[in-house]
């Protein structure tokens, strides 16, 4: 499973359409609007690296809305309870 943190910018007025829009994309998990820079954060899941782009360029980036993302590819993931192991283990 590779998975991918989108940051989006979004027209003006646009946000909830667009974050619905995205939320309704197979493989996004999450959409979160934020305050900041940017308007929406998207995180995405695919089964690889190809599956991505199915996702990002031929899915998020062509709602209509969407003035333009940024892709951060996670390389691994941490869980509370992985990191309060690792602190147990002395790992910090």
């Amino acid at each position: 499973m590779t998975n991918a943190i989108v940051l989006i910018d979004v027209a003006s007025g646009k946000v909830n359409e667009v974050a619905q829009a995205i939320a309704d994309i197979p493989g996004v998990r999450e959409v979160y609007s934020v305050a900041g820079d940017i308007d929406l954060v998207a995180v995405v899941s695919a089964a690889d690296h190809d599956a991505l782009t199915d996702v990002i360029p031929g899915g998020i980036a062509k709602v209509d809305g969407v003035t333009r993302t940024r892709t951060l590819m996670a390389f691994k993931t941490y869980s509370g309870k992985e990191m309060a192991a690792a602190y147990e283990l002395g790992l910090d």
